[in-house]
């Protein structure tokens, strides 16, 4: 089991934007829990969302999948999906499997809901 800390924020422009924050493990025993956590997000509060990975301190394959599976749905109703604050080990998964690219992240929360999610949709 997996817990997920879930906000809802609104940005400068009004947009709200749903703020997960999981903690401990993102693997193989807890992605499916995650997955569906932002499916839920996605579907019934709000297209744009932002990840805190702050308190993930391991990240495998099946977590990332959650991530990209979160994402495109995200992506399928013109929403944003945006990353921030990984945890250093969490980090290092990001980059040697080429992820840092594919995501937006940041270093912070507040400077993720700084950023119309409309203008980081569109790009």
């Amino acid at each position: 089991m997996i817990n997920i800390a879930q906000k809802t924020c609104t940005t400068e422009d009004g947009h709200t934007v749903m703020v997960l924050t999981p903690a401990g493990r993102l693997d193989i025993t807890t992605a499916w829990q995650f997955r569906l956590k932002l499916q839920e997000c996605i579907s019934k509060h709000s297209p744009h969302v932002v990840v805190n990975l702050g308190q993930v301190n391991f990240i495998d394959s099946s977590g990332l999948t959650s991530l990209l599976a979160g994402m495109r749905e995200a992506d399928k109703i013109s929403g944003s999906f945006r990353i921030c604050n990984l945890h250093s080990e969490a980090k290092l998964v990001f980059e040697v499997t080429m992820m840092d690219t594919v995501f937006e992240i940041f270093d912070t929360e507040e400077q993720v809901l700084k950023t119309s999610p409309r203008i980081l949709a569109s790009q």
